[in-house]
């Protein structure tokens, strides 16, 4: 076994595997940007190397000094994590170069699966089923509008290299195939330096459906059995789970045997998973899957497929990296319960899932495991962390086993219930409104699920009278008391043998409110709230808030009510972009602008594309107007800067 191992990696991956290492004897390197400087995973490390400024360009994308700090430390080894340089197989090449070992596949496995397209054709020679599609070199879009036209309408077009659903686009009918082909090709170039793509059938009841299998050096493949990550938006994951609901023995035995036919073709070492889709439109066939790529690395949601079958993933990738054999055989792993796991990200779900950036100025998770149930949390931040824009916005994956699924569900509903989170906008209460959802709930998912559901899985009811009256209960002693989660001591001075009130303004959203806080003589607190509330309460009992820079937050279930403190000093000098103005909803990169100062513009139109975390955002104009400036492409932007402003005139 390996004395001391490198992450290449940041976050939750990074400190899951010091984790493991650590409770195996093995020492660990971490490795930070600027940005990362007083991350947890460097807390954590042994050691920690600072590989460079925040942009992964120059931090964790750099091959040669992630190598030279392995050199540096002694370290023998290097873990990848997963993303940045995990599926790169030229830095698996100057990992070996410098006498060092890669704790994962090999670079020629990698290449072989690197590209979906020549993936693809791999294995229908290794005859594994493939999606009907067009995977060749040729990239004229004459040609492929008319591959499209072949497949039959609707189609997907996907860049070859990379995955996270970035440079892809669904496309129903031919007239949108161009502008289609123009998008996913830039989203591809920015996100991976290739803007190539194949063009498939897409599947109308998608389930994607994958399989965890693991090799070591000696020929061996086993498979772990099978993850549903059909629960996905923007072609990204939301919830997982295993096993997959309503999989039946025909089709696990093909997809399993499938799974590992495809790893034992391009001997594979390491752990890996062979992501299938499933038409899901009759209910799952033995007939109905096609290979759709493989990930040539440990799976973001990898510890669901821990929890079903006792393994430590982890722990098996370095006993298999320093030379062992596979820790068990395929008839000794068995699958026990149902797991789920839901990533919490910092995002505005009612927006788009559009990310989100600040500090969590207050993270806390559930204490213990809902009754019947195991629970365990992947995070790589703590209270008081920010959540950059230079990384994916992750919070945490929280991760619930159960007897069956039923029992995970409601386990998982119950531990999101009880996460609270304050200083970002963060996606717990859409999470928890999926796993409540009847279909989900019902085990009828497929990829479209959060599509077709997702004004009502993302709608935020207001906040109750109760709500507001509790955040100007804490907000009352604003100025006075630290951030505390106890908001009766903000009324320590109050004397109750006289009739004493306070005013108290909050902003929730674009609503201001204005509440009078009283103390009552048998010891309870009066609230008068004025429009649109207009209602007088009694509160006796402390509700789950806390108190933070400038604000205040209410958690009622997975909701979180973030409502602004206005500093009484301050003075009133915010000046409202209001409607001749459109702002960067977060830092980003102009890509692409679309309209021109001067130009006529209806409500709707696209003006330009905001290139933020890898992904593409359009904005288009709230009004019918004309143009006095707008933002050039390639600059970049910070959040709230004017991206387009309007000529002062009338609306329609």
């Amino acid at each position: 076994m390996f004395a001391k191992i490198l992450i290449a990696n940041r976050g939750e991956i990074a400190c899951r595997v010091i984790r493991t290492a650590r409770r195996m004897g093995v020492r660990t390197v971490a490795l930070y940007s600027d940005a990362d400087a007083g991350a947890l995973h460097v807390e954590m490390a042994d050691e920690a190397v600072h590989i460079g400024p925040s942009p992964v360009g120059e931090s964790y994308l750099r091959g040669d000094k992630i190598v030279a700090a392995a050199l540096a430390t002694g370290a023998e080894a290097i873990h990848p994590g997963y993303g940045f340089l995990s599926e790169n197989p030229d830095f698996v090449d100057q990992v070996t170069a410098a006498g060092l070992v890669f704790i994962g596949p090999s670079a020629a496995s990698i290449r072989a699966m690197g590209l979906k397209d020549a993936a693809k054709r791999l294995m229908e020679k290794a005859g594994v089923p493939v999606v009907p599609g067009y995977h060749g070199e040729a990239q004229e879009i004459v040609l492929l509008a008319s591959k499209a036209r072949e497949i039959g309408y609707p189609v997907l077009i996907k860049a070859r290299a990379g995955g996270g659903g970035k440079g892809m686009r669904r496309v129903e009918h031919p007239d949108d195939f161009s502008e289609a082909l123009s998008g996913a090709r830039r989203e591809a170039k920015a996100a991976f330096g290739d803007d190539r793509v194949l063009v498939e059938k897409y599947v109308e009841k998608p389930r994607h459906i994958e399989v965890q299998v693991f090799g070591d050096i000696f020929g061996n493949v086993v498979h772990l059995y099978e993850r549903d990550c059909s629960a996905q938006r923007r072609h990204q994951k939301v919830i997982e789970e295993a096993p997959a609901p309503g999989m039946t023995p025909a089709l696990r035995k093909a997809m399993t045997e499938a799974a590992v036919k495809a790893a034992k073709a391009i001997d594979y070492s390491g752990a890996g998973t062979i992501e299938f889709i499933v038409d899901a439109s009759q209910g799952l066939k033995a007939d109905r899957f096609w290979f759709m790529e493989m990930n040539t690395r440990l799976q973001v949601e990898h510890p669901v497929t821990e929890m079903v079958t006792g393994t430590d993933l982890v722990e098996w990738q370095l006993r298999v990296a320093s030379g062992e054999k596979l820790p068990k055989t395929q008839s000794e792993i068995t699958l026990s319960g149902h797991a789920f796991e839901a990533r919490i990200y910092a995002e505005d779900a009612a927006k788009g899932f559009l990310p989100a950036t600040g500090t969590l100025h207050h993270l806390k998770f559930p204490d213990t495991a809902p009754e019947g149930a195991s629970m365990r949390i992947e995070t790589g931040v703590r209270t008081g962390d920010a959540i950059s824009p230079f990384y994916d916005p992750m919070i945490a994956k929280l991760v619930v086993h159960g007897k069956n699924r039923q029992a995970a569900l409601e386990a998982l509903g119950i531990s999101l219930s009880q996460t609270e989170i304050a200083g970002s906008t963060v996606n717990t209460a859409f999470l928890a409104a999926l796993a409540a959802d009847a279909d989900f709930s019902a085990g009828d998912v497929d990829t479209g699920l959060i599509g077709r559901h997702q004004q009502a899985l993302t709608a935020v009811p207001p906040p109750s009278s109760e709500i507001v009256a509790a955040a100007a209960l804490a907000a009352s002693g604003a100025g006075a008391q630290a951030p505390t989660r106890d908001p009766w001591s903000s009324l320590a001075g109050y004397a109750h043998f006289h009739a004493m009130a306070r005013r108290t303004r909050l902003r929730y959203g674009e609503d201001d409110i204005l509440a009078l806080v009283s103390m009552r003589p048998d010891g309870r607190f009066q609230v008068a709230l004025d429009a649109p509330y207009d209602s007088a309460l009694d509160l006796r009992a402390a509700p789950r808030l806390t108190r933070w820079p400038g604000h205040v937050t209410v958690f009622s279930g997975a909701v979180g009510y973030s409502f602004a403190v206005p500093d009484p000093l301050a003075r009133a000098d915010e000046i409202a972009a209001g409607a001749d103005s459109l702002r960067a909803p977060m830092p980003g990169l102009v890509k692409l602008v679309r309209a021109a100062k001067g130009e006529t513009v209806i409500k709707g139109q696209p003006l330009l594309i905001l290139e933020a975390m890898k992904m593409e955002h359009t904005i288009s104009a709230a009004h019918d107007g004309t143009i006095a400036e707008i933002a050039t492409e390639g600059a970049q932007v910070t959040d709230g800067t004017v991206l387009v402003r309007f000529a002062e005139e009338a609306h329609g």
